[in-house]
């Protein structure tokens, strides 16, 4: 994984995804996840090109149940913005790169 993403969990979720001044594009997934595999190098790219823009996280749903839970995350893996400490979209998914700006941007429905 690259320095441009930063690893989330239940204990540091308020501090880097809600608190964040920078909107967040956040990775529900998990390690046993085929998909979630394929997303990461996707993720990785978006994350390098949007540095200092975008702040990208990936939190594992085993790791982090409570947050998971929280969010009601039910497919992974799950894509998700967040705004000011809000979250302004989710989509569940694998996602291209032109998706992730589309998402980040507000174009996706």
């Amino acid at each position: 994984m690259t320095n441009h993403i930063t690893i989330v969990s239940d204990d540091n979720f308020q501090a880097e995804v809600l608190a964040s001044e920078l909107p967040v594009l956040l990775d529900f997934g998990a390690e046993w996840c085929p998909p979630c595999k394929k997303q990461l190098p996707i993720l990785e790219k978006f994350a390098e090109a949007n540095a200092g823009m975008v702040k990208v996280c990936k939190l594992d749903v085993d790791d982090a149940p409570k947050t998971a839970a929280q969010y009601k995350v039910r497919s992974i893996p799950l894509l998700a913005v967040f705004k000011g400490g809000e979250m302004v979209f989710s989509k569940a998914g694998m996602a291209s790169l032109a998706d992730l700006s589309k998402y980040i941007s507000g174009e996706a429905k």
